[in-house]
């Protein structure tokens, strides 16, 4: 059986300290080998000291354009970004129905993730890939930015969110997943093969995580990512949040030994985004000396 790449990356890093207990916990006793950062997050200083303690854990930018926390820039610096109470919009829907109707300035999207993404290296930290809370990089206008971002930065890798579902949604992520990738090839950069967590989102339990394992499996791509979201199931700061998501039971699905013996079983091996070959011709990317970025 060929052995495949697995990258198993658990999301909103920095969202509370219950997350940033568990990601590590995911990775210590887990199959969680990389982990996406929020730089907005309420508990990003402890996220820090949690990273610096496992150099084995890659970190990315979990870039946002949604969620309860504000942003990194004020309401004069972004205003197209936020709503009349200068806050971010909560869902991803409302990012893409401005986008649409053309209300949403490029620059200042530019200005809010560029942002974001300098706050996690001014804390010391290198960057393995970049990718978007709700995924909304898989718009034109915010996947633009992040290519750009990615590659000013050397950032090798962006994440390549699709849907395997069969209905309208399903299909409609996948035409814009498709140009996305195109978009992220064209800047240099890299990205995995195949991808699972964006159906099975906040409810990757065993059964699930299993079953979109062996999908992949069938589909054979050299590499895949799965993004899960784990947090301590007690976890009070969570309460905040109206997502629905089982968070407790992502993060046992990720820690059963079972999971482990299942990747191996399948043929596939963890590691992270630095271990994605290179295209056979990389193009030229966004960076300022016209060469593709590199690894941190």
């Amino acid at each position: 059986m060929t052995e495949r790449l697995l990258v198993v990356t658990a999301d909103d890093l920095g969202l509370t300290r219950g997350v940033n207990a568990a990601v590590a916990h995911a990775h210590d006793e887990g199959v969680v080998t990389a982990t996406s950062l929020l730089a907005v997050g309420r508990e990003l200083d402890d996220a820090v000291a949690m990273l610096r303690s496992r150099p084995t854990l890659e970190v990315g930018a979990h870039l946002a354009l949604v969620g309860e926390d504000p942003p990194v820039l004020s309401a004069r610096e972004i205003p197209t970004l936020l709503d009349r109470r200068g806050r971010l919009p909560l869902s991803y829907r409302t990012v893409v129905r401005r986008g649409a109707l053309g209300r949403i300035d490029p620059d200042d999207v530019r200005r809010e993730l560029g942002a974001q993404v300098d706050r996690l290296l001014g804390a010391g930290l290198a960057l393995t890939h970049l990718d978007t809370h709700q995924h909304t990089h898989l718009w034109p206008t915010v996947g633009t930015v992040v290519a750009e971002l990615a590659a000013r930065h050397r950032v090798r890798a962006v994440r390549l969110p699709t849907s395997h579902a069969r209905s309208a949604l399903g299909w409609g992520v996948r035409l814009m997943a498709a140009r996305t990738r195109r978009r992220v090839t064209a800047a240099g950069l890299v990205g995995t093969h195949d991808y699972a967590g964006l159906d099975e989102a906040g409810a990757m339990d065993l059964d699930r995580l299993r079953a979109a394992l062996a999908a992949a499996r069938r589909r054979g791509a050299a590499s895949l990512e799965v993004n899960a979201h784990p947090s301590l199931p007690d976890d009070p700061d969570l309460g905040r949040f109206a997502w629905g998501y089982a968070w407790g039971a992502e993060l046992a699905a990720l820690t059963d030994p079972r999971t482990r013996a299942e990747v191996a079983r399948l043929g596939y091996r963890l590691g992270g985004f630095l271990d994605l070959p290179w295209p056979s011709r990389p193009a030229t990317s966004a960076a300022d000396d016209g060469t593709p970025p590199t690894c941190p």
